[in-house]
Parts: structure tokens; sequence; C-alpha cells
């Protein structure tokens, strides 16, 4: 059973493989309250998809788009990490973990700053990521408004490219429908 990892941008996608990314997505995340909604699959197109197949069949999948971050007010060309799941029935054989490497690889060479939102701090944490301890904030037309219940969830990875900062600055995102974090 051979194992290819790529690595491609969304227009590069064919239908099928977008189908398949979308119903591994749908498998992954299950339903109720962490189910895989519409915004969310929006939030992970326009970027690089990184892609694991095993014997022609996708089983796990990262993207990493590109969004405006800012911490303490200063603007971070940022790479944000989305839709990152392994199919259920292949978790825990390394799969997710090949995705993420080459995702965050990706986010050191061509970002200042990684982020991305996570109740899975750990398995994060081994690849380099950091949770942010700063308060968080989505940027509006009506200005800044706090997202107090996504602190906690965010972790960022610092790049070759990253200035200095402080984990515990303040942190804020650009307004996007659904899920802002």
């Amino acid at each position: 059973m051979p194992l290819r990892l790529r690595s491609l941008p969304t227009g590069a996608l064919t239908p099928d493989e977008i189908l398949a990314v979308r119903a591994l997505m749908v498998t992954a995340f299950g339903t109720g309250d962490e189910a895989f909604a519409d915004e969310d699959w929006e939030h992970a197109l326009g970027g690089l998809h990184v892609l694991l197949d095993q014997d022609g069949e996708i089983v796990s999948h990262a993207s990493v788009v590109e969004r405006g971050l800012e911490i303490g007010g200063r603007p971070l060309r940022t790479g944000y990490v989305e839709s990152v799941a392994t199919d259920p029935d292949r978790q825990d054989q390394g799969y997710g973990t090949q995705v993420m490497a080459a995702a965050t690889e990706h986010v050191r060479a061509a970002f200042e700053l990684g982020a991305l939102g996570t109740g899975r701090h750990a398995f994060y944490e081994r690849l380099g990521w950091q949770t942010w301890q700063g308060p968080a904030f989505v940027r509006t037309s009506d200005g800044e408004q706090r997202t107090s219940d996504e602190e906690g969830y965010i972790l960022v990875l610092r790049t070759p490219s990253s200035p200095p900062f402080d984990l515990t600055e303040k942190i804020s995102c650009d307004w996007r429908p659904g899920d802002v974090w």
C-alpha cells in the first residue's frame, strides 16, 4: 500500500479530488458541534493543499491559506492552516503528521507567521506550534471585537521571517463568515 504525499494549489485539484477531500472532511469531523460546514470548506480553498494518497485514495489532508493576522497591531503575512483531517479508519498511523509536517514546512518557507485554531494542542506542538496566550480579536467593519471564546485554542508558528513578538500580546484576525478563527 504505497503512500504518496502531494502539495498543490486549489486550482490544480481535479473535480474528483475536490469531492474526495470534501467527503473526507465530512467523515472525519462527523456531526454535531464539530461538523464540517460549507463555510469551513470555503476557508480551506485558495491556498496550498497537502494530500496523502494511499492506493489512489486521499486519506489525509491539510490546507494552508493566506490570512491577515496582526500581533500587537503589526500586520503579518500569515499561513493559516485549515481542514486538517485523516480518514478515521486510518488514524494513529502517522498520516496526519505527514501532511502537517509538509504544511508546517510550507508555512515556514513562505510566510511571516503560521496560525491555526484547534483543541488538539499536543498534535501540533510537537511540530513546533505554540499556544497563543494573549487576548484574541477579530477585525470587523465596526472595529475590533474580542473573541474570548477562541482564546486558548489558537496556535502560532514562528518562521524564519517572523518579527519578534510575545505570545501574550494581542492577536487579531480579519473577519470572515463562519468561524473567524
